[in-house]
């Protein structure tokens, strides 16, 4: 089981092999139903999640390469240290698979038709994904319907349903495909159809969607590219430190020089919609205490708004990971702390009874909706708070775009970056909003209402992009339910499959 896990990873970005679901799932599912006991069905469950979590999430390993000298004993267990906290609740589908079969068992009936147990697997793996929302402040990373974010159109028409049951609606389809592909004839015929519908109308959505009227800026997002040894070490090094801070001075001068030249009615310029974004870490101290460095800030950009990653201490000596917006003349115009800290990276867990971490920040008091002079209204956030599905919008204030900075320098040129960058366009389909992803070293990007790729810098570059923002849609049946849609379909799933069908008792594979 432990390698049908690791496996199943293949399915997970950036690869995208999401077919390896239909034949791994299937495995852990005929195991778990004919398991002699709910704790081997329970164990079975737990194996599976071992190997899928430990090898989805190898790059951890790169976030300690970067304190090696202080941390290479826990070298060999970051992987799988942290898939043992959430591999147990795989076991979750697993044991619910078994309970036809049980039923069946205890009745003195016939063998439950496998759709049954099928169900009931799809219904329990969307929960237990579900769940990690709220282990320690949340670890929702790679959930299984991400697996359809295949690059480019083909991608983006595969993810549509996002909009309406969101990423926890895609891992159910997903998974239920997968098990429901093995059970006879006639259910391959049904998934046919319905595949067939699911393309056709995420193609029409792609290509039929009604944009509203909403003047957007023009995004010039700067990368750039400050390995993590050098983001650490700067504090103590203040040539360092200057150098990185006039080279991102020396970016935003070639980007709004671009931006200038944009021809159109949204063309950027003095006085223009133009806003300049760097990305988490990219200021090399305390901005909101440095008038000085804001004020070149603002003169880079020519007056141009710029929002800027950096650190941020307030008068009781708490420390937060914010996003500051800077003004002309270098006014500090808004300011945004991080709601959701990173486990192990920003604080310590509980469980952990040593310490882990440099450092313990202070969570911000939440979702903010900005509406700057020039950069219009956006959400602001700052890194992991993106991958939190139906949790990227002030309640009651929704934005016209939104906006996430990072620095995944930790990770290395890993699957990380890239599995992270996926969760931008994830959200992006189910809010109907677009999404601007600016990292430190990259990848970058940015994605309209619908998931489609507008533009991006790649992993390792420094560099400047300059796009118009696209143009926000009506909002989504996701955004109005959240999650709560995902989870009606997989109670109901759970309802049809527990449900004493007459007709269907002695039903094989029917």
């Amino acid at each position: 089981m432990v390698l049908c896990g690791a496996v199943l990873a293949l399915a997970m970005p950036p690869l995208c092999l999401w077919p390896v679901a239909f034949l791994m799932l299937p495995l852990l599912w005929r195991a778990a139903c004919q398991a002699p006991s709910w704790r081997q069905a329970g164990w079975f469950g737990f194996c599976f999640g071992m190997g899928f979590y430990t090898t989805s999430l190898y790059w951890l390993t790169n976030a300690i390469m970067t304190r090696l000298h202080d941390f290479w004993w826990v070298l060999p267990f970051a992987s799988p240290g942290v898939a043992v906290l959430i591999a147990p609740l795989v076991a979750v589908p697993a044991i619910m698979a078994r309970w036809p079969a049980w039923e069946s068992q205890q009745r003195g009936d016939a063998p439950c038709p496998p759709w049954r147990s099928a169900l009931l697997f799809a219904a329990g793996w969307t929960l237990q994904d579900m769940a990690r929302t709220f282990i320690f402040s949340g670890f929702p990373w790679n959930p299984l319907g991400s697996a359809f974010e295949v690059p480019g159109r083909v991608g983006t028409i595969l993810i549509q349903p996002a909009s309406l049951v969101g990423v926890d609606g895609l891992t159910f389809m997903l998974v239920a495909f997968a098990l429901l592909f093995w059970c006879g004839w006639r259910w391959r015929l049904a998934l046919l159809a319905l595949a067939l519908l699911w393309v056709g109308w995420g193609w029409w959505r792609c290509s039929h969607t009604v944009s509203l009227a909403v003047v957007q800026p023009h995004l010039v997002l700067v990368q750039g590219d400050v390995p993590e040894e050098e983001v650490l070490n700067r504090s103590a090094r203040q040539l360092e430190r200057a150098r990185q801070f006039e080279r991102y001075l020396d970016l935003t001068r070639q980007g709004v020089q671009q931006g200038v030249a944009v021809p159109g009615p949204h063309q950027g310029g003095r006085g223009g919609n133009l806003v300049v974004v760097w990305p988490e870490s990219a200021f090399p101290g305390l901005l909101d205490e440095e008038p000085e460095a804001r004020s070149l800030m603002s003169q880079a950009a020519m007056g141009h708004p710029v929002l800027a990653g950096s650190l941020r201490r307030d008068d009781k000596g708490h420390w937060f990971n914010s996003l500051e917006a800077v003004g002309q003349g270098g006014t500090l115009e808004a300011l945004y702390d991080k709601s959701r800290l990173v486990p192990f990276g920003e604080y310590q867990p509980w469980i952990i009874p040593f310490n882990l971490t440099p450092a313990v920040l202070t969570p911000g008091p939440g979702l903010q909706t900005w509406n700057l002079p020039e950069a219009g209204k956006l959400g602001p956030m700052v890194c992991y708070e993106v991958i939190f599905s139906g949790s990227v919008t002030e309640p009651g204030h929704r934005p016209d775009w939104l906006l996430t900075i990072s620095n995944d320098a930790w990770y290395g040129n890993s699957a990380g970056p890239r599995q992270h960058l996926a969760t931008g366009r994830m959200r992006a389909v189910e809010e109907g909003l677009a999404v601007a992803f600016a990292n430190n070293r990259g990848p970058s990007a940015l994605y309209s209402a619908t998931g489609a790729l507008v533009g991006w810098l790649p992993w390792g570059h420094d560099g400047v992009m300059v796009k118009a923002i696209p143009q926000p849609l009506s909002p989504t049946l996701f955004s109005w339910g959240g999650r709560l849609l995902p989870l009606a379909l997989a109670l109901l799933a759970c309802l049809v499959a527990l449900w004493p069908w007459p007709r269907l008792q002695h039903g094989g594979h029917t």
